[in-house]
């Protein structure tokens, strides 16, 4: 009977597994075509360096709905994609305002970029790579590390409270000025990172929601079947051996053995659960896999209150992410990770 239990365990790991891998590959998907990542670096930093925009307006805004509004779809804050390595030389600091400081670092970074239509798609700026930058930059002012200072100062730009903090603190020593300024950034970056897991939080809760609701996954009504039916979950948790024989062997005594063995062997238990989705996936003993829209099934099942509970039960445990069961499922079947 503890077998049983342990199989139940199993099974619903893997079917919560599966479905958070679902959820966090269309997340991934979301972010990559809207450039979500680059887009929250490019806004720190044109907030960061040239400050607000014309309007005001930060260009990272520090809520969460307006982050959906402002940055997937709103103001691009990224620079224009520059194919050129950048020159021997860094720029002088124009004293004027707009994206002039942004634009001056693109340029001395824009070696490792590619286009994206038509902007930078630069999502990650090594806090080494920003100190040189900016070290560069102040080469060409007069007067050096003091000179960019008062440009920053006359520019209004929210970077000279920072750097005139950290040059301060360094005693005015390149060297250890340039480490400053990179564990200032590396720390800025860590902020920013916490801006973002919470931004990718609420896109998961709602891909979350949309994943129970388009698959109508019953948690419960699924481990129901789990316990009760002793070759579905014998075809989840891959048991082999003895028990797994005698399993079929009482499913399919009063049917055709063949026929019966071979439709239960044929159709994956891990398909069988999507089979009340929108859209369902079968696949036969022979020939392709075939897809059938289940729209009727589907609005049924979907409005059924007796249901409801298990949708919940299902949208709460994929809110805890791939990660966790992962790490369930490793625990449960002694796997062990590659050191």
């Amino acid at each position: 009977m503890l077998s049983a239990y342990v199989d139940l365990a199993l099974g619903l790991v893997l079917s919560f597994l599966l479905l958070s891998l679902l959820v966090s590959g269309l997340n991934e998907a979301f972010v990559r075509l809207l450039s979500i990542r680059s887009k929250f670096l490019w806004a720190y930093l044109r907030d960061t360096l040239d400050g607000a925009d014309d309007r005001g307006r930060s260009w990272l805004p520090a809520r969460v709905r307006d982050v959906f509004a402002a940055l997937p779809f709103a103001r691009d804050p990224r620079p224009a994609h520059d194919s050129r390595p950048a020159p021997s030389e860094a720029g002088e600091v124009p004293a004027s305002d707009g994206a002039a400081l942004t634009n001056l670092l693109y340029e001395r970074v824009r070696e490792i970029d590619h286009p994206k239509r038509g902007r930078t798609s630069i999502a990650d700026l090594p806090p080494g790579r920003f100190s040189v930058a900016l070290m560069e930059m102040a080469a060409r002012e007069p007067g050096g590390v003091e000179g960019l200072l008062e440009k920053l100062k006359a520019m209004r730009s929210p970077l000279y409270g920072h750097l005139k903090g950290v040059w301060e603190t360094a005693q005015r020593d390149l060297d250890r000025f340039r480490q400053g300024v990179e564990s200032w950034f590396d720390s800025e970056m860590q902020r920013l990172s916490m801006l973002y897991k919470r931004y990718v939080k609420w896109v998961v809760t709602v891909l979350g929601l949309l994943v129970t609701l388009l698959f109508t996954m019953d948690g419960l009504e699924y481990g129901k079947t789990l316990l009760r039916d002793n070759a579905f979950r014998a075809s989840v948790t891959a048991v082999s051996g003895p028990e797994a024989y005698q399993e079929l062997k009482a499913r399919c005594e009063q049917a055709d053995p063949v026929g019966c063995i071979t439709d239960t062997l044929s159709q994956p238990a891990l398909v069988k659960l999507f089979d009340h989705a929108i859209v369902s996936v079968s696949i036969p003993a022979e020939g392709d896999p075939s897809v059938h829209w289940n729209g009727g099934v589907w609005w049924d099942r979907l409005t059924t209150p007796s249901h409801w509970p298990g949708y919940l039960l299902t949208y709460v445990a994929l809110l805890f992410g791939a990660p966790f069961w992962w790490d369930v499922f490793r625990r449960i079947t002694g796997i062990r990770p590659r050191r």
